[in-house]
């Protein structure tokens, strides 16, 4: 073939926002697997429920308080961080500065509620299966939003700190994405742990 007839892609963008994106195909992996993660220790958690008369046994309930106020955070979370992922897609670093500094804040809210969240469930990790499997539902949403919240802290640095290019934005856009999942994930556990038991 001759070079005058091969395609010119020169001119093309190197960065795209969502599917266009390889790191938004990477994130939806990654949501795919953490989110089978979960189905698997909900219905890890179904499974224990399943085999014992009493529910939680021999221990209370975990205490709505801290539980809920997790997620009054995590869904009021979502509106800055769609407000960054809207400013990121207009290539707006004022916008993105601004919203990235209030999702950290409620990032780090969350995280400190969540510390006295495990010391309000009535019951130590290793001392029945109930205890074991809601300590592990807990932990693996933990290790989420503390992954996350220090990866939108090295992000929130980038954007005041780091050059910035057209790849950081979609960074801030594909992270927007991901903390989405972190709140989603949130809600069915809540319901688990601190509903369900409430209503047998």
């Amino acid at each position: 073939m001759s070079r005058s007839r091969a395609l010119d892609v020169s001119e093309l963008p190197t960065f795209g926002f969502g599917h266009r994106s390889i790191l938004w195909w990477a994130t939806m992996c990654m949501i795919a697997v953490e989110g089978t993660v979960f189905a698997l220790s909900i219905t890890s958690y179904i499974y224990l429920k399943g085999r014992v008369p009493e529910w939680p046994p021999g221990v209370d309930v975990p205490a709505l308080r801290w539980g809920t106020l997790n997620v009054v955070i995590l869904v009021v979370s979502v509106w800055p961080n769609l407000l960054a992922r809207k400013a990121a897609e207009r290539f707006d670093l004022g916008g993105v500065r601004l919203w990235m500094m209030v999702c950290m804040v409620f990032a780090l809210a969350f995280n400190i509620v969540r510390f006295l969240e495990f010391g309000a469930l009535n019951v130590r990790w290793d001392t029945n299966a109930y205890g074991s499997i809601t300590w592990t539902l807990l932990g693996l949403h933990t290790v989420h939003v503390l992954t996350d919240f220090l990866d939108s802290g090295v992000l929130t640095a980038v954007v005041f700190c780091g050059p910035m290019d057209e790849h950081r934005f979609v960074d801030v856009s594909e992270n927007a994405m991901y903390w989405n999942f972190v709140v989603a994930s949130w809600i069915p556990i809540y319901a688990l742990i601190y509903l369900a038991p409430r209503l047998v």
